[in-house]
């Protein structure tokens, strides 16, 4: 299969007819990886269960793992779902369009094929113009997992989309960078109390200051067990990880810094290649490996941004150890660490 990208000039300034053969390509059953706000997704007719064996065999994604519906407007998610409970009502006003993704009881009409059998459909609305006007040009929700293959580290580029998914998709979107970088929120609304699946840049504090009482799945603490049946994406599966070992060292920035500096040594006398994820205010203290920083400690915005990119590039150096500092595991920091303790499969040194 040919892969076409589509470079689109202005995303302020979107013209139709940019996004018209993508639009028919999702009517007609086919792929294609669009931005958002967030990470790029891949995306079919969510209504089409074809569509969406589709995306499992492009991503090589276990069929288990469930997919999200995105919409352009609120008229789009009534539809998709039997009921709009008031939790989700109340947090689709505060943060839709954006970075949240939330599950509701499904409808008839959405097929178990794209809610991994599931009685439940996960929504989210993007705010990336590019997003909207695809979803409202198709006329139908697009179910649009991150458009990597699975497992690997998220795309925040249509660069990063080309190198996983060339020649395996009709058509790739690209409107440059994302500006999140890490994927949406997503946070179960179909109980009684709203549960956070996974963590992004809509934070817990952010959820609670909207719904009140929000508890958090076990899945996000711990590694899952082998029986789980995920209700989200990345609840179960080894995800974002680099081809490299990463492992994170947790502590006393002082004592990581050391710890990391002594591991990278070990290793680059052993013959490894060894790349260092720092900040900018630690970047100077490391003398060993391919040293790279993510951002600011005091800008979690940053290092969110930059996160995946970085890990791709440790993919392309050819890496065989990553050592990561941790981070606050607050805010925007605990959707940080969400992704970095699984890309290490929960390989954590404390110090």
């Amino acid at each position: 299969m040919e892969t076409k990208l589509i470079k689109i000039q202005d995303s302020e300034w979107i013209k139709d007819e940019e996004l018209a053969e993508a639009a028919r390509i999702i009517r007609e059953g086919g792929l294609v990886a669009f931005p958002t706000e967030t990470v790029y997704g891949l995306g079919a007719n969510a209504l089409n269960e074809d569509a969406a064996r589709k995306i499992y065999a492009a991503k090589g994604r276990p069929s288990d793992n469930p997919l999200i519906a995105h919409i352009s407007c609120m008229e789009e998610l009534e539809p998709l779902v039997k009921e709009i409970p008031e939790a989700g009502r109340k947090l689709a006003e505060a943060y839709w369009p954006g970075p949240l993704t939330m599950v509701f009881p499904k409808s008839e009409i959405v097929p178990y094929g794209t809610t991994g059998g599931l009685d439940t459909v996960a929504v989210r609305m993007p705010s990336d113009p590019i997003a909207g006007r695809l979803i409202a040009l198709s006329g139908v929700p697009i179910a649009a997992p991150s458009a990597n293959t699975s497992g690997r580290p998220s795309p925040t580029t249509a660069q990063h989309v080309w190198q996983d998914m060339n020649g395996k998709i009709e058509m790739i979107l690209d409107g440059g960078p994302v500006g999140i970088g890490v994927e949406s929120t997503i946070v179960d609304v179909s109980g009684p109390v709203p549960v956070l699946l996974r963590p992004g840049a809509v934070t817990m504090e952010m959820l609670e200051a909207v719904a009140g009482q929000v508890e958090i799945d076990p899945a996000i603490q711990g590694p899952p067990r082998e029986d789980l049946r995920p209700k989200a994406p990345g609840m179960k599966y080894r995800h974002y990880a680099p081809h490299g070992d990463l492992i994170l060292v947790e502590g006393d920035l002082e004592a990581v810094v050391e710890r990391i500096n002594s591991l990278s040594r070990e290793r680059e006398e052993e013959g490894c290649r060894v790349g260092v994820i720092c900040t900018e205010e630690t970047r100077e203290r490391y003398h060993y490996g391919e040293i790279r920083s993510v951002g600011q400690r005091a800008k979690e915005e940053t290092i969110a941004h930059n996160l995946f990119a970085v890990l791709r590039e440790f993919d392309d150096l050819g890496v065989d150890y990553i050592y990561s500092e941790s981070f606050s595991r607050d805010h925007l920091g605990q959707a940080i660490m969400n992704r970095l303790t699984k890309a290490a499969g929960y390989h954590v040194i404390h110090v």
